[in-house]
C-alpha cells in the first residue's frame, strides 16, 4: 500500500510540474477558462497534494528495508560530489547573470537530474529507486522537451558575467556544506558522510 501513495504521489507532482512542456496548448486554455490566481490556486494545491502524499509514501515504504543492491562506499563519495554540482546548478537558477544559466538554459532541470542520480547511487533500497528513478527519468524527458521548446522559439538567453558566476558557485557550495553536514541530517534523519563511515 506505500508503494501505492508513493507511486500516486510521484503521478501526482510530475505530472503537475510537467504541463508547461508537455502539455502546454491544454494548460494554455485551462489558464485562460479558469483565470491566473484560481489556476495558480489549483496548481499550487494538486503540488502540495502531490508533495505531501509522495513524502508520505515514501517514509511508509523506506521503513519496509527491501534492498535490492547493496552500494559501495566509493558510490556515496561520488553521490557526495554530484551534490555539490547539483547545488551549484541549483544556485545557477537564482543568481542573476551568471554564466552558467546563460549556457545549459535550464539548471534547475539539470540540478534535479544530478540529484536524482547522486541519490541512485548512494541508495539500493526499492523505494529510493522508485523516487528517485522517477525524478531521474522525469527530468531527463523535461530537459530534452525544454531544449525543443527553446530551439522552436528561438529563445536566446543573456550572457553572464564572470563575477556573478563565481557569486554562484560559492553560494552552491555553502548550501552544499551546510545541507551535507546538517540539515540533511536534521530534515531527513540521515547523515551523509556518516553513511559513509559506517
Amino acid at each position: 500500500m506505500a508503494y501505492t501513495y508513493l507511486i500516486a504521489g510521484l503521478v501526482l507532482f510530475l505530472g503537475v510540474h510537467s504541463t508547461r512542456v508537455f502539455a502546454n496548448d491544454w494548460r494554455n486554455q485551462t489558464l485562460a477558462r479558469m483565470g491566473e490566481k484560481p489556476f495558480k490556486g489549483v496548481y499550487a494545491l494538486a503540488s502540495l497534494a502531490g508533495f505531501l502524499l509522495m513524502l508520505w509514501g515514501y517514509g511508509q515504504a523506506r521503513q519496509q528495508g527491501v534492498m535490492l543492491w547493496n552500494p559501495p562506499v566509493a558510490a556515496r563519495h561520488i553521490a557526495a560530489l554530484l551534490m555539490l554540482v547539483s547545488f551549484v546548478l541549483l544556485a545557477a537558477t537564482y543568481v542573476p547573470g551568471n554564466q552558467i544559466k546563460a549556457k545549459l538554459h535550464h539548471p534547475m532541470v539539470l540540478a534535479t537530474k544530478v540529484w536524482a542520480l547522486a541519490h541512485l547511487l548512494a541508495n539500493g533500497s526499492l523505494a529510493n529507486v522508485v523516487l528517485f528513478g522517477s525524478f531521474l527519468v522525469w527530468s531527463v524527458m523535461l530537459f530534452a522537451a525544454s531544449r525543443r521548446r527553446d530551439r522552436r522559439e528561438q529563445t536566446v538567453y543573456a550572457a553572464g558575467t564572470a563575477g556573478a558566476t563565481a557569486i554562484t558557485v560559492i553560494v552552491g557550495m555553502a548550501a552544499w556544506a551546510a545541507f551535507a553536514f546538517w540539515l540533511h541530517r536534521v530534515l531527513i534523519g540521515v547523515s551523509p558522510f556518516g553513511a559513509m563511515s559506517s
